[in-house]
């Protein structure tokens, strides 16, 4: 990926996040124009099975590319299918509509899961007068915890959570989040801490790993 094609996955999936959360963050046009033309992370590939150094997990061959279209994540209940998200037409980002029958969102300018690179999904903690949100209980997760992607072309690619991080809004780790990597990695973002009118004060962001693959 080039550093401009980066910076705009990075400014337009940040500004996703702030506005699923309430934040009404809007996003740089340029930005955005920049991720349309393409900003799938294709980094060096790494043989499975070795252990990563980052993440402690063995790692699975990337797959090719395929839309997730469910995700589950047993540890805590969810079962969801999975939306696409992309640009609205005044140029912001999309999320996940406030509705009563909530779903995650695939930010459809990241890699798909199990692509080289984060793939990211979206969910709301809480959405108005109709309660929990998808992700409500994302913070509970823990190392370990298996998240399953159902792509498109019927594969199922099976994630290893790393490591649960709360961070204040204001100190949310970008380059981490959406930085290049050399194998297939998965990102659960919504928000947490305290509410405040406006929305939540932090992110509860899930990283987790590639670990296998099942038709």
């Amino acid at each position: 990926m080039t550093s401009l094609s980066r910076r705009a996955f990075v400014t337009a999936a940040t500004a996703s996040l702030l506005a699923g959360c309430g934040g009404g963050h809007g996003t740089d046009r340029a930005a955005n124009s920049a991720a349309q033309q393409g900003s799938s992370t294709q980094g060096s590939s790494t043989p499975a099975g070795q252990p990563s150094a980052r993440t402690g997990v063995e790692k699975a061959h990337a797959l090719a590319r395929s839309a997730p279209v469910t995700l589950r994540v047993p540890a805590i209940g969810v079962d969801t299918p999975v939306m696409k998200l992309g640009l609205a037409a005044d140029g912001t980002v999309q999320v996940p509509p406030i509705a009563a029958h909530d779903r995650a969102g695939w930010y459809r300018y990241s890699p798909t899961p199990g692509q080289t690179g984060p793939s990211v999904i979206l969910g709301h903690v809480t959405v108005g007068a109709y309660g929990d949100g998808v992700f409500r209980h994302l913070a509970r997760l823990h190392k370990g915890d298996r998240i399953e992607a159902g792509l498109e072309n019927g594969t199922t690619a099976t994630f290893t959570v790393t490591t649960v991080r709360t961070v204040a809004k204001a100190d949310f780790p970008s380059d981490e989040v959406y930085g290049n990597t050399d194998h297939p990695e998965l990102r659960l973002i919504t928000c947490g801490g305290t509410r405040t009118g406006t929305g939540y004060l932090d992110n509860v962001i899930v990283f987790a790993a590639l670990t296998s693959a099942s038709p």
